[in-house]
């Protein structure tokens, strides 16, 4: 790689790097919200809710065709998340 291309590369995962940083501020955010709604589940079995699920797939496709983003990109991206964020309920559930 040519230092031109090695300087413009580094710029840019200084982007990332910064770009990063806000995610974590939004993923904590969105933490405080689920702990939330967490407090609200009196059963084990209302942490998944296939409906929602499903709802929430849809408008992000949509959102992510109206803004240019490869739907299968953002897709993977919610369903890691929604995973996580399940599993991190069930393992929550008790404590709250």
């Amino acid at each position: 790689m040519s230092p031109k291309k090695f300087k413009k590369l580094s710029k840019l995962r200084e982007r990332l790097d910064k770009l990063d940083d806000l995610l974590i501020k939004i993923v904590k955010r969105r933490t405080n919200i689920v702990n939330e709604v967490l407090k609200l589940k009196d059963f084990k079995n209302q942490i998944v809710d296939n409906k929602r699920i499903k709802i929430i797939l849809s408008r992000i496709r949509k959102k992510s065709i109206k803004n240019k983003i490869d739907p299968k990109i953002t897709r993977r991206i919610w369903i890691n998340m929604i995973r996580a964020y399940i599993d991190y309920e069930r393992r929550n559930f008790g404590k709250k």
